[in-house]
């Protein structure tokens, strides 16, 4: 279901939020580019050295989900929805994206994925996949 653009308006916002804390923090820049999604990546993989639980580290993880959402949105002319409850139920988030082709993907929950399985859930890949199906 589409919803008005206030009621998903905080991924975009945790998604600029992002690319400016990694800015100022590292000097990195993050530039919405499926290429970026390798850095986002490696920035997983240095969440992962400290073996948490994902729940602990859920705004971290969210944020980073936030930007992948964003990337996919800006490649593939995609929007933000909010699941309903049987896709929440699903997807294990509230929001998600809906790419031309009317299909639905789950930036947050890949992102979760990425943290907890590892490389093989790579964020970067995620994207180039997505993009392809849109545009195949």
């Amino acid at each position: 279901m589409d919803v008005p653009v206030e009621a998903v308006e905080p991924c975009p916002r945790l998604a600029a939020r992002l690319v400016e804390t990694v800015r100022e923090r590292s000097g990195l820049g993050l530039d919405y580019s499926a290429g970026s999604l390798a850095l986002v990546d490696r920035m997983v993989d240095g969440l992962r050295q400290g073996r948490r639980q994902a729940a602990d580290l859920a705004p971290t993880l969210r944020a980073l989900g936030a930007y992948t959402g964003e990337v996919l949105v800006r490649a593939t002319g995609a929007v933000w929805v909010e699941f309903d409850a049987d896709q929440q139920a699903i997807f294990g988030q509230p929001f998600g994206i809906r790419t031309p082709d009317g299909r639905l993907w789950n930036p947050l929950g890949k992102t979760v994925k990425r943290y907890e399985n590892g490389p093989q859930d790579s964020l970067r890949l995620f994207c180039l996949a997505v993009v392809g199906r849109t545009r195949g």
